[in-house]
């Protein structure tokens, strides 16, 4: 079964940096939207960044000049590099496979697959 394991997440003090890695089935990333999304308990699941389907990538306003998105050349990892942790950013990070990201239908998705979550927390 199509999965994705998350890991790198951990406890920093603002201003620290993270970097995240997401592994999992090479046709999952050739096939579907590739994103990193957040939660915080009690909250929505939030979008954080993508890789467009032109190769671009898009951010969400809350981490734009202080996160960046990448995809191995091996091509089934996908990357979040983090700068300039907030306490904000404190939330449980989820990599997912998107059948619908950023405006398109991936139609050779099998189906939305999401990691079980890496934990990020910034202390002040």
């Amino acid at each position: 079964q199509a999965q994705l394991v998350e890991s790198g997440g951990g406890s920093v003090q603002a201003g620290g940096s993270l970097k995240l890695s997401c592994t999992g089935d090479r046709y999952l990333f050739s096939t579907c939207g590739m994103g990193w999304y957040r939660q915080v308990p009690g909250k929505e699941r939030e979008f954080v960044s993508m890789i467009k389907r032109d190769g671009t990538r898009a951010y969400a306003d809350s981490v734009k000049d202080r996160f960046t998105i990448s995809q191995s050349a091996s091509g089934n990892t996908l990357y979040l590099q983090m700068y300039n942790l907030k306490t904000d950013d404190t939330a449980m990070y989820y990599c997912a496979a998107k059948l619908r990201s950023g405006g398109y239908y991936y139609a050779n998705c099998p189906r939305d697959v999401w990691g079980q979550g890496t934990q990020v927390s910034v202390s002040s």
